[in-house]
C-alpha cells in the first residue's frame, strides 16, 4: 500500500518532477511540467502546485488553478496531473485528484473542471474513473469535464 502525501513544489523536488517518465502514446496529450512551473510563477495567487511523494520518493505532479474572478470552467480547474509510468494504476491519480478536490472545496468551490485532449492512449477514461462528467468541448475539440463536490 502507498504512504501518499502531497509537498509543495520546491527547488529540492523540481528536477525528480521534470524526469517523470510517461507510458508510451501519452506524451502527445501531456506538456512538460516546465511549462506549469512557468504558470505559477505569473499567478502565484490562483495556482496550486504540489508533488505527490510515495514515502520519499517523487510519484507524481499535480496543478491546479483556484480563481474565483475567472470566467467559467477556469475559476476552479485541474490543469495538470502526471503520474510516472511506474506508478501509474496504484491510486496516486485518484489520490492528487481527491487532494485537489479537498482543496477546491476549501476554498469555497463546489467543483472541479478539467479540459483534456481525447484520443488512444489519452486521459479521458482516468477521468471518466475519478467523476469527472463530460459536458462540452472547447473550439479546439477538447473536451471540458466537471467533477462535483
Amino acid at each position: 500500500m502507498p504512504e501518499l502525501r502531497l509537498v509543495e513544489l520546491s527547488a529540492s523536488t523540481i528536477v525528480a518532477v521534470n524526469a517523470l517518465t510517461l507510458k508510451p502514446g501519452q506524451e502527445q496529450f501531456v506538456a512538460p511540467v516546465s511549462y506549469s512551473v512557468a504558470a505559477a510563477v505569473m499567478n502565484p495567487a490562483t495556482t496550486w502546485q504540489r508533488v505527490i511523494l510515495d514515502n520519499d520518493e517523487v510519484v507524481g505532479f499535480v496543478q491546479a488553478n483556484f480563481d474565483p474572478d475567472a470566467e467559467g470552467e477556469f475559476q476552479s480547474i485541474l490543469w495538470r496531473i502526471n503520474v510516472d509510468a511506474d506508478d501509474q494504476g496504484r491510486g496516486v491519480g485518484t489520490f492528487a485528484v481527491q487532494a485537489l478536490s479537498d482543496e477546491a472545496a476549501r476554498r469555497g468551490f463546489d467543483h472541479v473542471h478539467v479540459i483534456y485532449e481525447p484520443g488512444e492512449s489519452g486521459p479521458e477514461a482516468f477521468f471518466l474513473r475519478v467523476g469527472f462528467e463530460p459536458t462540452g468541448e472547447t473550439q479546439y475539440g477538447e473536451t471540458i469535464g466537471i467533477r462535483k463536490l
